[in-house]
């Protein structure tokens, strides 16, 4: 297999991840759109949500000709969402989070997964950037991907090659709607809800932030940063938005955190399974000057493809779905090291099967014979 060409972020190690690697939590916002009950209860404001949501090309069907579907939504879905973290429109985008959801067939059950972003893959060939292809981390797949000769780089592109590659690696065949999430807009929609509810399971201490939200300083004489830090304390808590962007990025066992990535996948959960709890709380969908805010700080915060169908079709063909109908599932692995040098990530074997079961719209029935993917948030 051969070697990608050089150039992509998404070639560097653990130290050099992104600020925002696996803030998985944003997607609580695109959950919330998707599963109807928001828009339901806001069919007024739907025709204007609808025009403030981003759209792109994001499965290359439009330069294809590809002709818009006619048909209602219909499950099984597999839907592709990816967060970035945008730097400034000259530097090709980085899927800094990649997470799959997987409805099944009675649309009133759904499966969230994670791709790891350092997840080494094969990326094919895409033409429309002059890339060759070739082996790396998944992440970097957007980032080759997006590349327009003389122009900024288009993430909307990146995207397609994105999903790709994860469809060769997984076998996913389809994606029937993506999305790509603006981490800088995810503030903007906790705030908007008028900040999230959280039972925080003990204590941490934030590694990036000080206790008035002002980013603490680099440490000029080694790793890390000095000031005084941020705390939140074991205990239900009510999160602004810094706050909660804040909190699910610790993953240090010095922070509070003693199983660290793991323990950050599991705030994580825990804070997108509160997030969507409130979104359909009386709070939010009864309060129509708050309903708009929220609408409209995350139409302004993401892109989507329905392959056709808008995400208002997808909102009211997923009106069922609620927190308690949302499983996280953990994907087991582990790190590649070649001479003691992380080359980044590998899945175990039993994941294989799993994607199968994906693919088969049996994931119910594989859970029940491998619950140690179940991820309990």
């Amino acid at each position: 297999m051969a070697k990608a060409e050089k150039g992509g972020r998404g070639t560097s190690g653990r130290a050099g991840a992104p600020r925002w690697a696996q803030v998985c939590t944003v997607f609580g916002a695109i959950l919330v759109l998707l599963s109807g009950g928001t828009l339901v209860a806001a069919e007024t404001l739907t025709a204007r949500y609808e025009g403030a949501v981003g759209k792109g090309d994001l499965f290359g069907e439009q330069a294809a000709g590809t002709k818009p579907r006619e048909v209602e939504v219909a499950g099984p879905l597999n839907i592709l969402m990816v967060g970035i973290d945008p730097r400034n429109p000259e530097t090709p985008p980085l899927a800094d989070s990649i997470m799959i959801m997987h409805i099944t067939a009675s649309l009133d059950q759904a499966y969230l997964f994670s791709m790891p972003r350092d997840l080494v893959v094969d990326i094919p060939a895409f033409e429309k950037a002059n890339f060759r292809g070739g082996e790396d981390k998944l992440n970097a797949a957007m980032s080759y991907g997006s590349r327009v000769s003389g122009q900024n780089p288009d993430a909307a592109r990146g995207f397609e090659l994105l999903a790709m590659t994860i469809s060769k690696y997984t076998g996913i065949k389809r994606f029937d709607a993506g999305a790509i999430i603006n981490f800088n807009g995810f503030q903007k929609i906790v705030d908007a809800m008028g900040g999230v509810d959280l039972y925080i399971e003990r204590d941490v201490r934030s590694e990036h932030r000080q206790p008035d939200g002002t980013h603490r300083e680099g440490n000029p004489y080694g790793d890390g940063y000095i000031g005084p830090q941020a705390q939140y304390k074991k205990g239900m808590q009510h999160l602004k938005g810094w706050q909660a962007l804040d909190y699910v990025r610790q993953r240090y066992p010095k922070n509070g955190v003693p199983d660290s990535d793991y323990g950050r996948q599991r705030h994580q959960q825990q804070f997108l399974k509160a997030m969507v709890d409130q979104a359909f709380s009386r709070d939010v969908v009864t309060n129509p000057i708050k309903l708009d805010s929220v609408l409209r700080a995350a139409g302004k915060s993401l892109i989507f493809n329905g392959r056709g169908h808008s995400i208002t079709d997808f909102g009211f063909a997923l009106r069922g779905i609620r927190s308690d109908s949302i499983q996280m599932v953990k994907l087991p692995g582990g790190g590649i090291t070649t001479g003691g040098k992380y080359r980044g990530e590998r899945f175990e074997p039993v994941v294989k099967d799993f994607f199968t079961a994906v693919q088969d719209d049996s994931v119910a029935a594989f859970l029940i014979e491998h619950p140690e993917l179940l991820s309990k948030a």
